[in-house]
């Protein structure tokens, strides 16, 4: 068995909040301003952003947000979401791996998204080093299942950075 570094890594992650009136929602490091709900969360609650980082980690087996970040510690209250994916990219490059595309699945009921889809996928190429044709980014709705609540699945691709 080869003990040399995997030159690709598939990562996953998965965020979800509650939704509640008189919060904001940010998505992908992006305000939703005709959102009349935001996410409940312990920091800005931005389920793209965590979702994404959650992806990093897990594509090179560095845990989750949740051990970085936890949400008992107060210190984190309110943070924004920005920091925490700049934090699991650090550590997915400190391993000599960056990211070489991502996909992202949106799951809310309203508002609808399509008209920030190029918004949230620029800015994450933004935050993640790519361009903005290697950052999918697609809406569903949960067909009236969970029309109180965000949520978002992301794949990812890391490579291998050679030296």
């Amino acid at each position: 068995m080869s003990t040399s570094p995997l030159p690709y890594r598939v990562g996953y992650g998965e965020d979800a909040h509650r939704l509640a009136p008189g919060r904001p929602l940010i998505l992908g490091g992006v305000p939703v301003p005709q959102a009349e709900h935001g996410a409940v969360a312990h920091s800005d609650g931005d389920a793209v952003l965590h979702a994404v980082a959650d992806a990093l980690l897990s594509g090179l087996a560095l845990g989750d947000i949740g051990q970085y970040f936890p949400d008992t510690a107060a210190q984190w209250r309110g943070m924004d979401s920005r920091l925490i994916l700049a934090r699991a990219l650090a550590l997915v490059r400190e391993q000599g791996y960056v990211p070489l595309n991502v996909a992202v699945v949106v799951t809310l009921d309203q508002p609808k998204l399509g008209p920030l889809r190029a918004e949230i996928a620029q800015q994450l190429a933004g935050l993640l080093g790519l361009a903005a044709a290697e950052v999918g980014v697609s809406f569903k709705t949960s067909e009236g299942l969970a029309p109180q609540h965000v949520q978002t699945r992301v794949s990812l691709l890391l490579g291998r950075v050679h030296e």
